[in-house]
C-alpha cells in the first residue's frame, strides 16, 4: 500500500520595495523591482521567509529576473504587470503566473493566493513598452 505523499512545497515569489518582507510594499511591476520576497508555503502555512535582489534590469533583460527565480525553486509569482515575453518563459519554467494589484502589502498578497483570490494572468493581461500601469 502506498503513503500518502507529503503536501508539495509551494515558493510564492512576490515583487517587493525595499527591505522585502511580508511587511513591505508589493512592487506593481516585476522586471523593475526593488526585490522579490520569497514565501515557502506547506500546506497552507508560511513556513520560511526570505528576500533576494531583483537581478539587473537593461534592454532586453526582462528574462534575468526569470531565471533568477527559476534558479530558487519559485513555483508562483503575483504580479501587477509583466509583458508577454517573461510570461511565455515563466510558463516555460513550469511557473504559474497571478495578477493581482488589489492587494498592497507582500503578507496580503500572500494570504489572497492562499485562499485562491487571485487569478492566474492570462496572455490578455500582458503589458506592452511599460505602458500597463
Amino acid at each position: 500500500m502506498l503513503e500518502q505523499s507529503e503536501t508539495p512545497l509551494r515558493i510564492i515569489a512576490v515583487p517587493s520595495v525595499a527591505p522585502g518582507g511580508l511587511e513591505a510594499q508589493r512592487s506593481g511591476h516585476f522586471g523593475h523591482c526593488d526585490s522579490f520576497t520569497l514565501a515557502k508555503v506547506s500546506g497552507d502555512a508560511v513556513i520560511e521567509v526570505s528576500v533576494v535582489d531583483n537581478a539587473p534590469h537593461h534592454e532586453g533583460g526582462c528574462l534575468d529576473p526569470v531565471k533568477l527565480l527559476a534558479s530558487l525553486g519559485t513555483t508562483e509569482i503575483v504580479v501587477g504587470g509583466m509583458g508577454a515575453r517573461p510570461l511565455a518563459f515563466f510558463g516555460e519554467m513550469g511557473i504559474t503566473v497571478y495578477a493581482d494589484l488589489e492587494f498592497p502589502t507582500v503578507g496580503e498578497v500572500v494570504d489572497a493566493l492562499l485562499e485562491g483570490s487571485i487569478p492566474v494572468m492570462s496572455a490578455l493581461q500582458v503589458c506592452g513598452g511599460g505602458s500597463c500601469h
